[in-house]
C-alpha cells in the first residue's frame, strides 16, 4: 500500500464517530495534527510513521478534483506547522489542518455537517415549542 500513495496524498482514518486527517509525507510518514490524544491534553502538529496515524483502524486517501497544492507544495505547508499547538475542535483540527495543506483554506466539512444537523434540530426544537396565546404542541387541551 505504500508504494500506492502519492507523496501529500490527503490521509483519512477512521475514529469513533469521525474521521481523523493528515497529509502523506512519503517514506511511510504522515503528518498530522495529533489532536487530542490524553482528556484535556492535546497534541501538536507531528510528523508519525504511517501506523502510529492509524492506530491499527486503516485509512483511505481522500480524493481531490482540484487540489490547489500538490507532492511536495502540500508536504512543505504541512512541514511548515510541525510543532503548532493550537488545536481546537471547531476551528482547527486536523481536518482543517489537511485541508490547508492541500486546499488552501482551513475547514472542516465534519464540523460543518455537525453545525447544520445541530441548527436543524434546534429549529424543530423552537418551532415545537408552545407559544404565549396556550396553542401549540404543547397546549393543554
Amino acid at each position: 500500500m505504500l508504494d500506492n500513495l502519492p507523496l501529500g496524498a490527503h490521509l483519512t482514518s477512521p475514529r469513533r464517530g469521525y474521521l481523523h486527517h493528515g497529509v502523506y509525507a512519503g517514506n511511510g510518514r504522515v503528518i498530522h495534527y495529533g489532536g487530542f490524544n490524553r482528556i484535556f491534553s492535546s497534541s501538536p502538529v507531528e510528523e508519525v510513521t504511517l501506523d502510529e496515524f492509524t492506530l491499527g483502524h486503516g485509512m483511505a486517501v481522500k480524493p481531490w478534483v482540484a487540489p490547489r497544492f500538490m507532492g511536495e507544495d502540500a508536504v512543505s505547508r504541512a512541514r511548515s506547522r510541525i510543532g503548532e499547538n493550537r488545536y481546537r475542535l471547531f476551528s482547527n483540527n486536523c481536518e482543517h489542518f489537511a485541508e490547508w495543506c492541500i486546499g488552501g483554506s482551513s475547514r472542516s466539512l465534519q464540523v460543518e455537517s455537525l453545525k447544520a444537523g445541530l441548527k436543524r434540530r434546534l429549529g424543530r426544537l423552537m418551532r415545537s415549542r408552545p407559544v404565549a396565546n396556550g396553542s401549540g404542541p404543547f397546549a393543554a387541551a
